[in-house]
């Protein structure tokens, strides 16, 4: 008899385990799929929100891992010497874009990024170039990166970081050139 209630006991801890495993590898599945519906959804999110602000269709937000980069940096505040979230300036920033996004590492200096890059002239400019003002008439002393439609991301040292256009006179009149690397 007490071999048979031992049984029956261990007959039950054996379903009831089972029944919560299956349970938890449905849960697994659903936050699985959930997670994907999520990534899907963000992806067109990016893609409407910086279409917008740029000026352009949604079909032409192709780099959806440069715009959630910007995203995620958006408004960083600016920090002289900065290169993280916590504050960065223009040549930090840039840095830590083209080593997230693109797998390429930059100098430190934006004078230094200048020099290692190839010039590009501003109607030649393509998403992902650089482009370099020269503020308090001195050579290459801010960097941002080239979008689309005249529009390029940098650590603003008012705003932090944020998206801003050519087109405006402060920055038609302080740009210096573009550059590609």
């Amino acid at each position: 008899m007490k071999v048979n209630i031992l049984f029956r006991f261990i007959l039950l801890i054996a379903v009831v385990t089972q029944v919560s495993c299956s349970r938890n590898k449905r849960a697994v599945k659903k936050k699985s799929k959930h997670k994907t519906e999520i990534t899907h959804s963000n992806s067109s999110s990016i893609k409407s929100k910086y279409a917008s602000a740029l000026g352009v269709s949604s079909n032409n937000i192709t780099n959806i891992t440069l715009y959630e980069f910007i995203d995620d940096w958006y408004r960083v505040p600016y920090k002289y010497g900065g290169t993280s979230k916590s504050g960065a300036d223009c040549s930090g920033f840039i840095g830590q874009l083209y080593s997230n996004v693109y797998h390429k590492s930059l100098p430190r200096t934006t004078k230094e990024i200048d020099e290692a890059c190839s010039k590009v002239s501003k109607s030649s400019l393509s998403e992902g170039d650089l482009v370099f003002f020269d503020i308090n008439k001195k050579k290459s002393s801010h960097v941002g990166v080239y979008l689309q439609n005249n529009k390029f991301v940098h650590a603003s040292t008012s705003k932090g970081v944020i998206i801003s256009d050519l087109n405006n006179p402060y920055y038609q009149k302080t740009f210096s050139k573009g550059g590609r690397k």
